[in-house]
């Protein structure tokens, strides 16, 4: 099979296109390579795989619309799998014009490749933040989600919608993925697990909204990647579909893993939660296992045991 695999430079969509080139796919890679964190750290992500003679990368944006139209008809793609997005639910608001352009237009510009190139299956990588504070728990999909807290979430709302919109008109299968909390090796340097497991190390403060009372359903970058790969290989018309673990963990909890590991406290501040931040994400996974034989296995103490060993390998070692 052939995929075309965007953000591919990225923590999610590195581990992606390492697992589809392991099976024997080919795979067209994609990523801007944009500052909002080191472009070196993305240049380490896709080292183990960047020569690969399955593997051809283009360094392009998602915005630039005929960029993505030349590279679909180039390659006649049998999927997309689209992960490239600006992420980060905080760092959005203020930011709204931006996540708009990237995370709706850019998604756009690939679903105009796919009609035009005729590309039959379209993977796209939605958040469980689009959920927003919603009183159904645990997160069904089918939520209706009309009120997200931020512009992160309410832009990923908006492509899921989009890609209806092209199934209805074209036909193209679409399925949006929810992750849920993703953490793991290549973690970005602005999320939770990589942010507590850096500055306890480092003796920096860390914020702990409600003094780590709030609860999140992490889940590990295999579980996840296996997932897309099962959403990959499963044209299923148009679906929304959860990848969690489906079982929330306690901040504070999460954080004591973490301590262990590292072999001191971290040093904490405790402020209420943001309005944009939510007590608690909960999939309920059950239409994963039932659509894409979904199956997570990766306990949060082995998945942070993992991730440990790549920062002490990968970021202690070379600071």
């Amino acid at each position: 099979m052939k995929i075309l695999v965007t953000g591919a430079a990225g923590f999610i969509g590195s581990h992606l296109a390492e697992t589809l080139l392991g099976r024997g796919d080919e795979v067209i890679a994609l990523d801007n390579f944009n500052d909002y964190y080191s472009p070196a750290r993305k240049r380490a992500n896709v080292a183990p795989f960047r020569d690969h003679a399955r593997l051809i990368f283009y360094e392009a944006d998602i915005r630039d619309a005929d960029r993505m139209q030349q590279i679909v008809a180039a390659h006649q793609p049998d999927v997309i799998a689209h992960i490239a997005a600006m992420g980060n639910v905080r760092y959005s608001i203020g930011r709204a014009s931006l996540y708009t352009d990237v995370n709706l237009r850019g998604t756009v510009n690939l679903l105009e490749a796919a009609r035009c190139g005729d590309v039959s299956h379209f993977v796209f990588a939605s958040t469980s933040s689009v959920y927003g504070k919603t009183d159904r728990i645990p997160f069904e999909e089918s939520d209706p989600c009309n009120h997200p807290l931020a512009p992160y979430p309410a832009t990923k709302k908006a492509g899921e919608v989009m890609g209806y919109t092209y199934h209805n008109l074209h036909r193209l299968n679409f399925t949006a993925l929810r992750f849920f909390s993703v953490y793991g090796p290549r973690g970005r340097p602005d999320m939770m697990p990589f942010m507590v497991m850096h500055r306890t190390v480092n003796d920096q403060e860390i914020l702990l909204f409600d003094a780590g009372q709030m609860k999140r359903d992490w889940t590990y970058i295999d579980d996840i990647v296996a997932g897309v790969i099962a959403a990959i290989d499963r044209p299923l018309g148009y679906e929304i579909i959860n990848l969690g673990r489906g079982e929330p963990v306690l901040m504070a909890d999460f954080v004591e893993i973490i301590e262990r590991l590292v072999g001191k406290p971290a040093i904490l501040s405790t402020p209420p939660a943001p309005p944009s931040e939510p007590k608690i994400n909960f999939a309920d996974i059950s239409k994963a296992r039932r659509l894409l034989d979904y199956d997570p296995r990766t306990a949060v103490a082995d998945g942070l045991a993992r991730m440990w060993d790549w920062y002490r390998r990968e970021i202690a070692r070379k600071a």
